[in-house]
């Protein structure tokens, strides 16, 4: 039976700045450091035995996926980093402050950037601190000014296509350890969320969840791990 894990990363340094991060390559807090070491304990209590794993090109993701592997006495399995896994990219936002961009912007104008499907923040502008351009990570990509939800899920959705489904119609069980919007890109395609109700997915923190599904790929069960935390995608 094909089952896949989905794992945020833990708190990373710029979550508890409050600080829009996107593709700036942060590294996990300490209780960033516990809660992975947590999901990779529930794992392991679960009887979970990972075939492959996949994670984005970010430190606070690979160290998430590496800590949990350890904790659930997987360390050894193979895994496949790709940035079409990253977080969304954040536009002109990326590193500044929630509270002072609220100020200048509005909170709902914010709001509207974090939280729509279809609406991105300006472009960041080429040249500066977060110019990810010249990062060997992305050599021969075509590095994005900006993302929505929309177009993260752009990405996202061909990765799986390509990488991911095929080794779930093989029947493996698989761990992808990423982020916020591009696992929420993920729940979307997967439970077939409508455009509106995707604003309002929230996915924790070092909480695996689990998703046993058929052999067309369609969902067949779905639950966190720690069920006190996280409410789970309604089966369509």
């Amino acid at each position: 039976m094909p089952t896949l894990i989905l794992l945020r990363h833990g708190q990373s340094q710029w979550n508890i700045q409050q600080r829009f991060t996107g593709w700036v390559d942060v590294d996990l807090t300490d209780k960033g450091v516990s809660e992975a070491g947590r999901a990779g304990a529930l794992i392991k209590a679960e009887g979970l035995e990972i075939d492959h794993v996949f994670t984005s090109v970010l430190t606070r993701a690979i160290r998430t996926a590496n800590i949990a592997l350890r904790a659930a006495d997987q360390l050894w399995l193979p895994m496949t980093k790709d940035w079409r896994l990253n977080e969304r990219h954040y536009g002109g936002l990326t590193g500044l402050e929630h509270g002072p961009t609220k100020e200048k912007y509005g909170a709902d104008q914010v709001q509207i950037w974090r939280r729509s499907y279809d609406v991105a923040p300006p472009p960041l502008a080429p040249g500066g601190e977060h110019d990810f351009t010249a990062d060997r990570r992305y050599a021969g990509v075509s590095i994005p000014h900006t993302e929505s939800l929309k177009t993260t899920l752009s990405r996202v959705e061909p990765y799986w296509a390509g990488e991911i489904a095929p080794r779930l119609r093989q029947g493996q069980t698989l761990l992808v350890a990423a982020h916020g919007n591009s696992l929420r890109s993920i729940v979307k395609m997967l439970f077939s969320v409508s455009d509106a109700d995707i604003t309002g997915v929230e996915i924790p923190t070092g909480n695996p969840m689990r998703v046993e599904l058929s052999a067309a790929l369609t969902p067949t069960a779905v639950r966190y791990l720690d069920a006190s935390s996280g409410v789970a995608p309604t089966i369509p």
